[in-house]
């Protein structure tokens, strides 16, 4: 049965770290059901208040990289709030339009556009803030990895 359960909390942490570049996969809730799950199937023992005060504080550090890195990349650049809102959009529809790369191209056409209707900035700017999306996205990305793997570090480390 050991295998069986490992493999399941495995599934969630596997799952967790593939929302990295699947945004629609809900990370947070797949790191946090790897824990539960293991507390069901063997013991919440090691789970203290300290356990899940640290991992809170992780999970907010996990939604709030992600909107601030957006804001930052799109901002650096010179895009508002239009354009964070294109990055946005762009980025969830993107990877079903264009499969794979679409991950990459869609905040960067999702910002470029919005900041071209709604702010009328021309093309080279529009450009230059569709490319500051795509920064702050990769950038988001290895924040919320690095995140993800200190958690899953802490959580071996007391069990």
């Amino acid at each position: 049965m050991d295998a069986l359960y490992w493999s399941i909390i495995g599934l969630l942490f596997a799952g967790a770290f593939a929302s990295l570049v699947i945004p629609i996969l809900p990370g947070v809730l797949f790191m946090l059901g790897g824990f539960i799950l293991y507390g069901v199937f063997y013991s919440f023992d090691p789970f203290n208040w300290f356990f899940w005060t640290i991992q809170g504080a992780f999970v907010a550090l996990l939604f709030g990289a992600d909107y601030i890195a957006n804001i930052i990349g799109v901002k650096k650049y010179g895009g508002r709030k239009a354009g964070i809102w294109g990055s946005t959009i762009g980025l969830i529809v993107g990877p079903f339009v264009i499969p794979i790369v679409g991950i990459l191209v869609g905040p960067f056409i999702g910002a470029a556009i919005a900041e071209l209707l709604v702010n009328k900035k021309n093309l080279n700017d529009a450009i230059k803030i569709g490319f500051g999306s795509v920064v702050g996205f990769v950038s988001s990305v290895v924040t919320k990895g690095i995140i993800m793997a200190i958690m899953l570090v802490y959580f071996f480390l007391i069990i």
